[in-house]
């Protein structure tokens, strides 16, 4: 049986590619995740990315049932929500919180993760690799 990871975006991260691109680079997250996909052909790799809270935590709770284990960029509601830390913590799927920029060597207030502490761990700053190394951490 493939192993099934799947990967969480947050707000704003439907603009990868264009938004900020000194800072999240130029690559659309649609076609990094089809390189993924054809790097890593052995694992079912699945997708869902949401600007509202709600959302996030409603595919939380669906994925996390199903899912081997979940990567995890909840952007700015990284430092904000509580609810989806708890979410994190209510379901089986151990989670890897992924960050595009070194968030510790950017705002105070980034420095902040409700989510890190229910995290299997955080991987941050290594721009979109940041996800392939969560990949590897659960392969």
């Amino acid at each position: 049986m493939r192993k099934h990871l799947h990967i969480i975006n947050g707000p704003n991260l439907n603009l990868l590619g264009t938004r900020e691109t000194e800072i999240y680079g130029s690559v659309p997250f649609d076609e990094y995740l089809e390189q993924l996909r054809m790097q890593f052909p052995k694992l079912n790799i699945t997708f869902f990315q949401s600007n509202v809270e709600g959302e996030i935590i409603n595919n939380l709770h669906e994925m996390g049932f199903k899912a081997t284990g979940i990567l995890m960029n909840a952007g700015g509601f990284t430092h904000t929500s509580i609810a989806i830390g708890d979410a994190v913590t209510a379901i089986p799927a151990p989670v890897v919180e992924i960050h595009i920029s070194n968030i510790f060597a950017r705002e105070e207030f980034r420095h902040k993760s409700f989510i890190a502490p229910n995290a299997m761990g955080i991987i941050s700053g290594f721009g979109l690799e940041s996800y392939r190394l969560g990949i590897l951490y659960f392969i």
